[in-house]
Parts: C-alpha cells; structure tokens; sequence
C-alpha cells in the first residue's frame, strides 16, 4: 500500500467511527515521523466560545493513534492499537481550527516498538501530541502510552 492509500484507509477509518466523523477530522500531512490532524472549531466550541478541551484531547488521541497504526501497517504487522494511559496539560485557550500533530516521544524507537510487537505479539510506545497556538505557543500538551496487539 502506498503513503497515500495508507493516509487515504486512515481518515476513512476515522469517518467510519460516527463520534469522530461528527468533529469533522481530516489528515493534515504526515512526513513519516509526524501525524498532523485538522478540525474546524466551529463543531468544538465551548461555552466561552474557544475549542472544547474534550476535544482538544480526543484530536490529540487520535492523531497519536493514527501514527502508531500507520508505522504498524508500514512494518508489514497486523494489529489493533489502544490508548492506555494519557497526562494532559491545558496551556491556554484555543480561538482558531484545532490542529494536532503528534510524534514518538523523544526516547522511544519505533523499530524496538515493531520488534517486540513482532516477537512478543504486543508491544507499547509512548507518544507526545500538542495542538499549537495561531500566533505560536501551545495550547494543550499531551503524552499517552499506545498499546498494539498482533491480530492473529
């Protein structure tokens, strides 16, 4: 499957998840270490009318769940991705388009991460995500542990 098929599955596996279709997500790029998502404010206002922090977590979320699933599929592996466990930090409000963009964390190794799911049939990985600021900054931080099963 080439780059493009692989985004083009991805975002129809996220429109195929009726809570995610609904926040309006689409792929925003992918360089092969970074998985970028994009979603309208206007479907995530809260009351003070900036983004929704639950969705500013959930696009996080996803965008981190996609990078893993795209480097499991780009090791030639089958297998489900889960979300173990997140920390989130909420930096300052967010007034534009949500934009998220997530990466390996800085001591983790994608080849340790598809060796051990290839041996030991599951491995973990821990990833950071952030959705910046217009006019530079972050608004909301977060790093999360990722779980891949081996589909047998």
């Amino acid at each position: 499957m080439t780059l493009d098929e692989s985004l083009q599955a991805l975002d129809a596996h996220y429109q195929a998840m009726p809570p995610v279709a609904a926040m309006h997500v689409r792929v925003a790029g992918y360089d092969g270490e970074r998985l970028r998502l994009h979603a309208p404010l206007a479907r995530h206002l809260n009351d003070k009318g900036c983004a929704f922090g639950g969705s500013l977590v959930s696009l996080m979320t996803l965008s981190a769940w996609g990078l893993v699933s795209l480097r499991v599929q780009q090791a030639g592996l089958q297998a489900d991705v889960y979300v173990a466990d997140t920390e989130v930090r909420y930096l300052a409000p967010l007034f534009a388009d949500l934009e998220a963009e997530s990466q390996l964390a800085p001591e983790g190794s994608w080849d340790d991460f598809t060796t051990t799911l290839r041996v030991r049939g599951r491995a973990r990985t821990t990833l950071v995500a952030r959705v910046p600021l217009p006019e530079g900054g972050v608004a909301t931080t977060a790093r999360a542990r990722y779980v891949a099963i081996a589909k047998r």
